[in-house]
């Protein structure tokens, strides 16, 4: 008997260790800048960009986080209007971060704005269809298209053609899988992007103006049929009037099922 009861502690025991390692097990954090900025920190502890125009006027500490970004390893860009470039060469050249985007931007960042060239190679430029494993296969990268447009303006007299508005789906190793829109407006094809992966969450556009809006993005959403949805480019501008309560009654009435996350500018989830 006591053996049995001994055999018994030491397997709770194990049970118990091996319970709290999985409890320690490191989580996919996901941050909000405001507007279409998001940075993702991977459970290997790689640190991925999207759209980082971290100084937009929505964010009070945009400057105080800009300098915080000290190790950055990927800077994603959608396409090449000022609210999505935002500080991404500021952040490359200071952090040596590689640019992943439409192959067509990254020769307009790079010429135009001075995007570090030896940062912007085939390795981490794409286009549709493609997918980059990055990182040691940390992150991929799988370019999707959207309904926009894309310029890269250096200044009101020197305007240059940025390629194809992209989305991006990045499937995070040991991690979740996220789709961030791009702006875009709804289109049939985004019932495809679930057959590249399952979306663990989406990062929708809904502003409306220059984007889809509460209603054509709850539509998108049940296209893309993810488990979480988070809100972005909305509020930044007066223009951009789309609303989350209005984005919430609109995802209810489509009947999408998808959990809505609204994030507060600066603040950090882990997922």
């Amino acid at each position: 008997m006591r053996t049995l009861l001994a055999t018994l502690a030491i397997a709770g025991a194990i049970a118990g260790s091996a319970h709290a390692q999985a409890a320690a097990k490191p989580k996919t954090k996901l941050t909000w800048y405001g507007h279409a900025a998001f940075k993702i920190e991977t459970p290997a502890g790689k640190v991925v960009l999207i759209d980082p125009w971290i100084q937009n006027p929505s964010n009070p500490n945009g400057k105080k986080d800009l300098a915080d970004l000290k190790t950055v390893d990927l800077v994603l860009v959608t396409h090449g209007h000022f609210d999505h470039v935002g500080d991404a060469v500021d952040i490359g050249k200071r952090t040596k971060a590689k640019l992943v985007s439409i192959f067509d931007l990254g020769r307009a960042l790079v010429n135009e704005l001075g995007y570090p060239k030896d940062q912007a190679g085939f390795d981490t430029q794409g286009n549709f269809g493609g997918s980059l494993a990055l990182l040691d296969g940390d992150v991929t990268v799988t370019f999707v298209p959207a309904i926009h447009s894309s310029q890269v303006a250096k200044n009101d007299t020197s305007i240059t053609d940025g390629g194809e508005p992209a989305g991006f789906v990045i499937q995070v190793k040991n991690g979740p899988t996220f789709y961030h829109t791009g702006d875009t407006d709804l289109f049939s094809d985004m019932s495809l992007i679930p057959k590249i992966a399952k979306i663990d969450v989406m990062l929708a556009c809904m502003g409306d103006h220059f984007t889809m809006g509460p209603s054509r993005a709850a539509d998108a959403v049940k296209l893309v049929k993810p488990k979480t949805v988070v809100p972005m480019h909305f509020g930044t501008f007066p223009v951009l009037t789309g609303t989350v309560p209005d984005f919430e009654k609109a995802l209810k009435k489509a009947g999408t099922g998808a959990k809505l996350r609204e994030m507060k500018i600066g603040e950090t989830i882990e997922l």
